[in-house]
């Protein structure tokens, strides 16, 4: 099924029907454009992003394209008027949920598929393996190294500004206060499984955690032994306890959207990369040992 050319024809209807409730309804206008003038945007907007949505219905690519491009440009625009204005938090969300779906639909209708494996083409996220001659120090080093920078970004730098403007768009909701003493004490469990995690690959696998400086030896060590992806799962719950210390869905939700294009886009293809360099030394411990849910109390790999 096509379903690229679902998408958009889903995206053309969805977006008709919010220019009808803009007009109809002030709240909606409010939440979405702020104080910006409906005619003027609607000019631009409905030909390019509903009609160029319909026409990618019925397969033209250049529409696609067209509805794509506009939808990022306006979700940039959208994004920084709501910054400076504190208004129209909630038009930003859709658009940037519409720039999402669009991208890959996108790729659907050019590529047949998403092609994921550019996420690791190049850069720190390429699947390389560290170099075998180094010694464990090294190692040990490396990834203290990578936990500081890739924490600091991605669990404190990322969330505190995801958490700013979700005050500033006007998008806040209250959490308990429960909230905050629980977000401490999971990130600090969901911290050591990360450490720990990190040790075994490091001390274990000739390597590190990072993509770029992959282990030179399958690592069925430490919480290993029980679960395929410990650090993975270290990642998603310190994301998640970040938003309950902040008080911020936004940062909840961007740690599960994290986890998602993790398992659908990343660990595919890590996984492959393994199987082709460890062969039937991995296929048997990914028959052994699960992806997500820890064998807990069991020898998972003699």
């Amino acid at each position: 099924m096509p379903w690229g050319r679902v998408y958009f024809a889903a995206q053309a209807i969805a977006g008709g029907a919010w220019w009808v409730a803009v007009f109809l309804s002030p709240i909606v206008r409010t939440a979405t454009l702020g104080s910006l003038d409906p005619v003027i945007i609607a000019a631009f907007d409905i030909p390019l992003f509903v009609g160029a949505s319909a026409v990618a219905a019925f397969g033209v690519r250049a529409a696609a394209v067209v509805a794509t491009g506009w939808t990022i440009l306006v979700t940039g625009l959208l994004a920084v008027y709501a910054t400076v204005t504190g208004e129209a938090g909630w038009g930003v969300l859709l658009m940037a949920a519409a720039t999402g779906g669009s991208v890959i639909a996108l790729c659907l209708m050019l590529f047949g598929r998403v092609p994921t494996e550019w996420l690791v083409a190049r850069g720190p996220f390429a699947f390389r393996p560290a170099d075998a001659r180094a010694a464990t120090s090294a190692h040990v080093t490396s990834t203290l190294v990578e936990i500081v920078i890739f924490w600091g970004f991605f669990l404190a730098a990322l969330p505190f500004v995801l958490s700013w403007l979700e005050e500033r768009w006007g998008l806040a909701v209250p959490f308990p206060p429960a909230a905050t003493p629980l977000g401490v004490t999971v990130f600090v469990l969901a911290s050591a499984l990360g450490v720990w995690s990190a040790a075994a690959m490091s001390t274990r696998g000739a390597g590190t955690p990072l993509p770029a400086a992959m282990p030179n030896r399958l690592v069925i060590a430490g919480p290993y032994r029980f679960v395929r992806n410990p650090m993975a799962i270290a990642g998603i719950v310190q994301g998640v306890a970040v938003g309950l210390m902040l008080g911020s869905w936004m940062v909840v939700v961007y740690a599960i959207a994290g986890s998602l294009v993790w398992n659908y886009a990343i660990r595919p293809l890590e996984e492959s990369d393994l199987e082709r360099r460890f062969g039937d030394e991995f296929r048997r411990y990914r028959s052994s040992v699960r992806c997500w849910w820890p064998g807990l109390g069991v020898r998972a790999v003699s």
